[in-house]
Parts: C-alpha cells; structure tokens; sequence
C-alpha cells in the first residue's frame, strides 16, 4: 500500500487533499480512485484512507480509519557515527531508518577519513533518503539526520540518553547482549560507532569517562557501515521491537 508523509497534505473534514511531490507520486504509481492509501503525519499516526480522484496537480481521498502508526519502536534510538567515505553514509541513513532508528547524527572524530568543510550543505539530501526510507518501511515518523559536530559533542548527546552504548573493537569491553539484557525497558538510547579506522584509544577511554558502556558485538571486525545497523538490531530485538 503506498504511503505518504503530510507535508504538502491538508486533513480537513474526513478528506484529504494531496498536492506537489506527493501528488506526483500518486500519478507516477498509476494509482487509481478506490485504491487505499496511507497519511502518516509524521508524529506516529496513521490516517487510513481511498483515493477519489487524482490528476497531476493534486489528489482527493477519503479518510477511513485514524490509528497509531504499529511501526514505531519503543525505544528512541539515536545513531551517532563517525563520517564514513562516500555512499556508505546514504547506506548507514537508509538501513538505520528501516531498523528502527529516531535519528542519525554524523560527526568528526579523530580517525575520520572523510573531512567536508560543509557537511551541513549535504542535510538536505541526507534527509531525502531518510524520507523515502521511512516511506519504504512503514515509519510513523520521519528520523532527523543531522550533523553534530566534533566527538566531544556526540559524546554530549550520548549521555543524555538512558542507555550509552559505544562500540569499540579492542581492549576491554562488555558484551553487547549483557549490557542490553539489563535494560530492556529503557525509553531513550544512544549507539556511538567508530569511522573506517574506527575510533582511538583516547576516544574509548573519554567515553568510558562520560559513563557510557564500552562494547563488543563479537570477535568479528565489522565496517563501519555495518556496525551501527548490526548494534541497533539487537537493541530492538532485546527491548521487544522485533517481535
């Protein structure tokens, strides 16, 4: 069933009118009157509803059923990832939303390859992806990516979660299953994961500092694009969001 996000959507009296890029969608999907569709406004509500009629400028449909969007995990969950090279951070936005994740957060750190001088000037793209990801999964919200800046600032808005986990590949470690067996009801978390070269060792022990929980998902070494959605899988797995 094809969906949409409100923006360029008005809701009033049991109809929905869908206009601009949505209303284009709509005609590029040959979607035809008496087909459903779903309006999620984008704070975890669902409107269930039927096309009346579509043309290239705009689409009418009907409003059935207002229900929680059942897609939204407990647990908000923020991704913090050092910035990788390349087209590994569109796979990081798109897998991370699909996941489960409530936003993604880039930043700086020592060993980071990647060193745009105006990351900010790539948002608007990075949120395009994660638009069309949370379209593609069923999400209730849209996760906002954004760039946080140097490592110390990721730090900053990791320990204001309940949870802080930060994924390290040496040294001494919990396991990432102990750690979340002890937590499966938190409401907020934060996954810190490491660039290309992963993160150094001065790194770790700031964030061992901070009160996060230094952790390993296994003897196997694990890319940098890989770790973030393998971390946030079993998070929603051992809080009951993959149930």
């Amino acid at each position: 069933m094809a969906r949409f996000f409100m923006a360029g959507t008005n809701i009033k009296g049991g109809t929905a009118i869908i206009r601009g890029r949505d209303a284009e969608h709509v005609r590029v999907l040959r979607l035809r009157p008496g087909e459903d569709v779903v309006i999620c406004d984008g704070e975890g509500t669902d409107y269930k509803c039927r096309l009346v009629y579509a043309d290239k400028e705009q689409a009418e449909a009907e409003v059935l059923e207002v229900v929680p969007c059942p897609a939204e995990p407990t647990v908000k969950t923020t991704l913090l990832c050092g910035l990788p090279k390349g087209d590994r951070v569109d796979y990081i936005i798109q897998k991370g939303v699909e996941a489960g994740a409530y936003e993604i957060l880039f930043f700086n750190c020592e060993r980071c390859v990647a060193r745009p001088e105006n990351p900010e000037k790539k948002l608007e793209r990075w949120q395009r992806i994660a638009e069309e990801a949370a379209k593609q999964s069923g999400r209730g919200i849209i996760p906002q990516v954004s760039w946080a800046g140097e490592f110390a600032q990721a730090l900053d808005a990791a320990v204001k979660k309940d949870l802080g986990l930060f994924m390290y590949e040496t040294g001494e470690r919990e396991a990432l299953n102990t750690v979340l067996e002890g937590n499966k009801t938190i409401a907020t978390a934060a996954i810190i994961t490491g660039p290309e070269g992963g993160f150094a060792e001065y790194e770790a022990k700031l964030a061992k500092v901070c009160g996060l929980h230094i952790c390993s998902m296994g003897e196997r070494i694990l890319r940098c694009e890989t770790a973030p959605i393998v971390a946030l899988t079993a998070l929603m797995y051992a809080t009951g969001n993959l149930a």
